[in-house]
């Protein structure tokens, strides 16, 4: 008789996401939660959730994130900040353009500044999303500047 083969067994979400992964699943539920409720309108809120997050952060992160968010609010104000996964993010018609993740938040060894597809940085047939962020100098400033610019048009 010929052995019956058995289907592998499901996995639990335990197995697939990491603890850090699953953190971030929660978060970003409750961040829609939250924003339906407050509905229209309720931007000093989600500025107040932004803020609350960088504080959270743990050096040298905490200063990074806290430069990166007056420089997004002095050379994009038109951007709304909100969170996004966790982490603060900066919005235009409601899409995310940019975000700064702490290198903490998945135990990665610089923080990074993302920007979605919304950005629109399209440089030729390949172009950078992403940066590493392990300092900011004033060249570096300038240079986030200039993508949150090009990002927020």
């Amino acid at each position: 008789m010929a052995k019956r083969k058995t289907s592998p067994k499901k996995s639990s979400g335990a197995a697939i996401l990491s603890a850090e992964e699953r953190a971030a699943m929660r978060e970003t539920l409750r961040e829609r939660r939250v924003a339906a409720s407050r509905g229209a309108g309720a931007s000093a809120e989600f500025e107040k959730d932004v803020l609350a997050k960088i504080a959270e952060m743990r050096e040298p992160d905490r200063s990074m994130a806290k430069r990166i968010h007056a420089i997004v609010k002095a050379t994009a104000p038109e951007l709304a900040s909100r969170t996004w996964y966790g982490m603060p993010a900066y919005t235009k018609d409601g899409k995310v353009v940019c975000f700064f993740q702490s290198g903490q938040k998945f135990k990665s060894r610089y923080a990074t500044l993302g920007f979605q597809d919304s950005a629109k940085l399209d440089d030729g047939p390949m172009w950078a999303t992403a940066f590493a962020l392990t300092k900011l100098t004033s060249e570096v400033e300038e240079r986030i500047a200039e993508l949150v610019r090009k990002a927020a048009t």
